[in-house]
């Protein structure tokens, strides 16, 4: 346990009623590049229910480059988690949601300009990353024609991501899908349905009437998940 980061952030970000109740914990080191913008809980208050670096995985150590820049606005709809060494931006007027028990796990990037959203048990492996912006600008070079440099993502509920994803603008994924690993997305996948896997560069429908079983993992998830 990271205290002194965790006690800072919670003090500085929460109301004292809340901030008492430490809802947010900091597990190792961490770099608060920014805490200018606003961290908002919508679900009942709960000691250590968001967790920043929490020991779920099999990686053990940490690198120690874990990284948080907030300017812009965070939601979280319950308990949410985030590996070892992860690096969150979200910038000025962006929107960042985190549905309940979505997590984002080791080696993981969030990179916000604009809006992204996760679903519940919306759950994303490791070396991933989540980017809703071109970073600059680009330009058709026939008709001066300038491309939107930020976009958005939104994430289904139960969906499950392996490691070495790459999430960027315009995606959109159904409820209860799975992305393959080593994967790039970046269009609305929803036309394809439920239960279906994806994969590729970019990602294609791969299967259908697939699905982790997450009826048989939940009691599991809670049991390991849920810091009490």
């Amino acid at each position: 346990m990271n205290w002194i980061k965790t006690y800072y952030f919670n003090y500085k970000m929460f109301p004292k009623a809340v901030a008492r109740k430490l809802p947010v914990f900091f597990y190792g080191p961490v770099k608060f590049s920014s805490l200018k913008g606003d961290f908002k809980i919508e679900a009942p208050i709960k000691r250590a229910m968001v967790g920043f670096g929490q020991p779920y995985e099999l990686i053990t150590k940490y690198k120690g480059t874990s990284e948080l820049f907030l300017s812009g606005t965070f939601v979280v709809k319950g308990h949410v988690q985030f590996g070892k060494d992860y690096f969150v931006y979200v910038y000025d007027n962006a929107y960042c949601e985190f549905g309940h028990m979505a997590s984002l796990a080791s080696n993981g990037k969030v990179i916000c300009k604009n809006k992204i959203v996760l679903g519940t048990y919306a759950r994303i492996g490791s070396e991933s990353q989540l980017i809703d912006t071109n970073f600059h600008q680009m330009v058709n070079t026939k008709t001066g024609e300038k491309y939107p440099i930020n976009g958005s993502i939104k994430l289904g509920d139960y969906n499950f991501i392996s490691n070495r994803v790459s999430i960027m603008q315009k995606t959109v994924t159904p409820d209860n899908c799975s992305i393959a690993s080593n994967t790039l997305c970046n269009k609305d996948y929803s036309k394809f349905g439920e239960n279906v896997l994806i994969g590729g560069i970019p990602a294609k429908l791969l299967r259908e009437n697939i699905s982790r079983d997450w009826d048989g993992e939940l009691a599991n998830l809670t049991k390991y998940l849920i810091v009490t």
